[in-house]
């Protein structure tokens, strides 16, 4: 159910959810009216025990971009992040990667500071309008197509252009003991010893989507480092490494040659998703192949409703090898941008992606708090075994354990 009040669009639907999880007998915190004919104000909240959390939030929205300014957040960096601020752009990487270092950690007062940290690298860089001169690119496939080689090449071909470049290669987390290999930079050994480029592995620590929760706030990290290309891997095992999608502005999908049953393996998630498409190990005997795996996905985009109604997505071959047509899929990515800066696509979004991870971050700090509060810790035992019995469903339990949070967190008073 606190999903569903994160996900549902529909006001009505999700006020009548928030007015179920708040309404108790004798002990109403509010209620919730709908008042669609307000243009301004979608649904009005009566609360009888928050109305000065209220108005010091509509105190402070007013001074939002004084209170959210780059000086203002750059006072609450402390002086140690603040020297590493200072270099972030040097030739020297490792005050860049202990940026990162803070961004990926889970300890509470770094995840502080890199809220500060990052709030003020993305408000130095509207205040500058420099905040589109990068480009963001999103590589994902299935094992086995040549990313890893595939990016080191491009990677060379682009340093030699005059770009700085940052990878972030993301590796899988194991299930069982949590770690990872971190070995796609050992994959990349050109390109890692490089002075124009910047290879990051990261593990996934459990995050679906392909990317790691951090992967975002790294990505402005190295914007700021001066790196204008930032490419982003995803860890590649299946169809579900769509999320890139929410991050980049270019996500491409790198598949090998195959014949018409290997096809069937790529279902439509993710080739929908795909901006361009780059067969990749067009060279020798697999040449032929590569020609027909253009051709059935040129045939298949052709059929399919398009992502963008200003850009049809394109299907091009290469050889991570020998370095043939590795300049064509640049100028096919480079094609695309103009075309999305023309029409006003790129910063919309953007825009959009920002909003659609705070979204995410919001989901997953409530579950977070619910996870971690005492009360819910003390009843939670209680449920898993009624549940196990058969005693309680687990919808009426989940149920339960909100309310159980709900007014645990009502109780508690506010900061």
């Amino acid at each position: 159910m606190l999903r569903s009040i994160i996900k549902t669009k529909n006001i009505v639907q999700k006020s009548s959810i928030i007015n179920q999880l708040f309404k108790y007998k004798n002990n109403s915190i509010g209620t919730i009216k709908d008042n669609s004919n307000n243009n301004n104000n979608y649904f009005k909240r009566n609360f009888t025990s928050y109305d000065e959390l209220g108005r010091n939030f509509l105190k402070n929205y007013r001074n939002v971009k004084d209170e959210f300014s780059s000086s203002k957040l750059y006072e609450k960096i402390n002086d140690e992040n603040k020297e590493l601020l200072k270099k972030i752009d040097s030739k020297n990487s490792l005050y860049l990667s202990k940026l990162i270092t803070t961004v990926e950690s889970s300890r509470e007062d770094h995840q502080e500071q890199s809220r500060m940290i990052i709030s003020y690298l993305s408000s130095l860089a509207k205040e500058k309008g420099t905040q589109y001169n990068s480009f963001r690119i999103g590589i994902s496939g299935p094992p086995g197509a040549g990313k890893s080689t595939f990016i080191e090449a491009f990677g060379k071909y682009l340093t030699s252009l005059g770009h700085r470049v940052a990878v972030l290669a993301i590796d899988p987390s194991s299930v069982r003991s949590g770690g990872s290999i971190l070995g796609d930079k050992t994959r990349m050994t050109e390109l890692a010893v490089d002075e124009n480029a910047y290879v990051r592995p990261s593990a996934t620590r459990g995050s679906l989507g392909g990317i790691t929760k951090g992967t975002s706030d790294t990505i402005i990290l190295c914007e700021s480092a001066g790196y204008d290309i930032v490419i982003v891997e995803t860890v590649g095992v299946g169809q579900s490494e769509v999320s890139i999608d929410d991050m980049v502005d270019c996500f491409v999908l790198l598949v090998p040659p195959a014949n018409g049953d290997e096809l069937q393996g790529l279902k439509k998630g993710i080739v929908e998703s795909a901006d361009i498409v780059v067969v990749n190990k067009a060279d020798g005997e697999l040449l032929p192949k590569a020609r027909f795996t253009v051709s059935e996905y040129t045939s298949a985009f052709k059929l399919q409703r398009p992502k963008n109604q200003h850009w049809i997505s394109k299907v091009v071959s290469c050889s991570s090898i020998s370095k043939e047509h590795i300049d064509k899929v640049w100028n096919t990515m480079c094609e695309f941008k103009k075309v999305m800066m023309n029409c006003g696509d790129l910063k919309t979004k953007r825009s959009l992606q920002k909003e659609t991870f705070m979204k995410k971050l919001l989901e997953e700090e409530l579950l977070t708090l619910l996870h971690h509060n005492e009360d819910v810790q003390k009843v939670l035992p209680y449920f898993e075994q009624q549940v196990k019995d058969g005693i309680l469903s687990p919808t009426l339990a989940s149920n339960e354990i909100i309310k159980t949070f709900l007014i645990s967190e009502k109780n508690k008073p506010i900061k």
